[in-house]
C-alpha cells in the first residue's frame, strides 16, 4: 500500500506516517503542503490514498481538493482536518473525494479507515454523519442506539468484531450483543445483510 499524506504539522505528519510504516505493509512518502503533493503525485506516479490536510499551505479548503482532482482525476484523494466543520466531510464527498478523516481517530481506527480508503471505498465517521443530520436523522438510524450505529458502521467496513470492540474500546462480547441487537431491529438475519441494507438505505 502507497499512501501519500500532506500535512503542515509536522508531528501529526510524522505520527501518521510512523504508525503506517510500522505496520510493515506500507509505503509512505510525507510532505508539508499541497504543492509538495501535486510534485510528489507528479514525479512518483499513482498511490493508493492520498491524505491532505484541509488547512495546509496552499489547500485553501476544498478548492485544493478541486484542483487535485482536476490535475490527477484518477486518483484517490481524501480530506484530513483536525477543524473542519463536520458539514465538509459530506462537502469533500460530494467534491470527489473519497473520505474524510478526523485527526481526532485513535490510531488503530485510523490505519482500518485508511485501509478501507485504499481498497477503493468511502469513510465518513458515524458520529460526524450523525451530528450532520442531527435535524433530518436518517429512519434506520432512529431505530438504533448511538452505540448500534458506530457498531453497525465497523460491520460495513468489514471489520471483525474484535476490531470493532477495539476501535470502540469495548469488549467483544458486548460488540456481539451490539450486532444481535441491531440485526433484530433491522429484521437483518445476520451481520452480512445488516451491512447491506445499511448500504443499500444510504446509512453509510
Amino acid at each position: 500500500m502507497r499512501i501519500l499524506i500532506a500535512d503542515d504539522h509536522e508531528m501529526v505528519r510524522d505520527t501518521i506516517a510512523a504508525f503506517l510504516t510500522s505496520e510493515g505493509d506500507t509505503e509512505v512518502v510525507a510532505v508539508a503542503d499541497h504543492d509538495a503533493a501535486m510534485t510528489a503525485l507528479s514525479n512518483e506516479g499513482e498511490f493508493d490514498l492520498v491524505l491532505l490536510d484541509f488547512n495546509m499551505p496552499g489547500m485553501n479548503g476544498l478548492d485544493g481538493l478541486q484542483r487535485s482532482l482536476s490535475q490527477f482525476p484518477q486518483q484517490a484523494f481524501a480530506i484530513l482536518s483536525g477543524t473542519a466543520p463536520n458539514r465538509i466531510a459530506r462537502e469533500a464527498v460530494d467534491a470527489g473525494a473519497i473520505g474524510f478523516v478526523p485527526k481526532t481517530l485513535g490510531a488503530k481506527s485510523l490505519l482500518n479507515a485508511i485501509r478501507f480508503m485504499a481498497s477503493g471505498e468511502t469513510y465518513i465517521p458515524a458520529s460526524l454523519l450523525r451530528e450532520e443530520a442531527s435535524k433530518s436523522q436518517h429512519p434506520l438510524e432512529k431505530q438504533l442506539s448511538r452505540r448500534e450505529v458506530e457498531v453497525l458502521e465497523g460491520l460495513c467496513r468489514g471489520l471483525s468484531n474484535k476490531e470493532i470492540a477495539r476501535d470502540l474500546d469495548l469488549q467483544e462480547v458486548t460488540i456481539k450483543l451490539h450486532v444481535r441487537t441491531l440485526c433484530k431491529k433491522m429484521n437483518a438475519k445476520n451481520r452480512t445483510q445488516a451491512a447491506m441494507l445499511a448500504k443499500e438505505a444510504g446509512l453509510f
